[in-house]
């Protein structure tokens, strides 16, 4: 996988010749278009539903796709469509947090040990290896035992399991933007370190660490599946794709459209996000544009 370059034009030791106009890959747009289908459904579910996603009626369970259900409804007769708009918010809010959480921890720390090198970086890089050996869910399950099992518990797990991606890509930019003429000569005459880093490494590293974003934010949809899955995401009565999925397990048989909808909407947004991050990546690696 080829590496996506630190430098961006307009910055000191940049070609000064603009860059030809670049098409929008096929893998960006539908990234985009499935990624806009997930936060427009969650949007959705602010303002409408069709029918009150936490609201069991009995007399209608287990029904089938219909012009009243669209979905059908699950045991509980809790319509189905209502379900899954619903469980978009759910899925986009802790991803959302959760990716802020490894963000904003990550990526200072990863620049720390980029810029000051020597017992700083390995000290750094050796505390993210350890957490490294703590996948995402592993982590949530343990929080979920300490402290209960919620969507505050899993967005703050999954964070945690995600800061080590973060670090590792800052600092990886960080070692390429500090190797530049034009850090040296900012080092040279003397300008701070915090200075550097505002001015010069991180404008060069954000594009890194928005595909980053995106491919986290893929992983956190899955964790908080797994998660709601397992019974330690969302709590019951509260709407979530993996719960869903969970409590059709045993109408696999007779209604398997009740795993089907949830499942494909995991799906969607899990390889929309996937999609996005490609799609990112390619456009802010020259090699992959043809550039020199």
């Amino acid at each position: 996988m080829s590496e996506i370059p630190t430098a961006v034009p307009g910055t000191a030791g940049s070609p000064s010749t603009s860059a030809p106009k670049r098409r929008i890959s096929a893998t960006l747009l539908v990234g985009s278009l499935l990624v806009g289908v997930v936060v427009l459904a969650a949007l959705l579910s602010f303002f409408w539903t069709p029918y009150d996603p936490v609201r069991a009626v009995p007399s209608d369970r287990l029904l089938g796709s219909s012009a009243d259900h669209l979905m059908g409804t699950d045991r509980y007769g809790r319509d189905v469509f209502s379900g899954i708009l619903y469980g978009a918010r759910i899925t986009l809010f802790v991803g959302l947090i959760a990716v802020g959480i490894a963000l904003l921890v990550g990526t200072p720390l990863g620049v720390l040990a980029g810029m000051r090198g020597g017992i700083t970086e390995e000290v750094t890089m050796r505390g993210t290896d350890i957490l490294l050996a703590f996948p995402a869910l592993l982590v949530a399950i343990v929080f979920g035992a300490v402290f209960g099992a919620g969507t505050g518990t899993a967005m703050v797990a999954i964070g945690i399991g995600s800061i080590p991606g973060f670090a590792r890509v800052a600092r990886s930019g960080t070692l390429q933007v500090m190797s530049t003429e034009y850090v040296l000569a900012a080092r040279a005459s003397s300008q701070s370190g915090l200075r550097i880093a505002r001015r010069h490494v991180l404008p060069n590293i954000a594009g890194m660490v928005v595909v980053q974003c995106s491919v986290t934010f893929a992983l956190a949809v899955l964790a908080e599946a797994a998660l709601s899955f397992l019974g330690l995401g969302t709590p019951p009565p509260v709407p979530s794709w993996g719960r869903m999925l969970q409590e059709s397990q045993q109408f696999l048989g007779s209604q398997p459209s009740l795993a089907i909808w949830p499942g494909a909407a995991i799906a969607v947004a899990v390889l929309g996000f996937n999609l996005l991050g490609d799609g990112l990546r390619d456009r802010f690696d020259p090699k992959l544009n043809g550039g020199r």
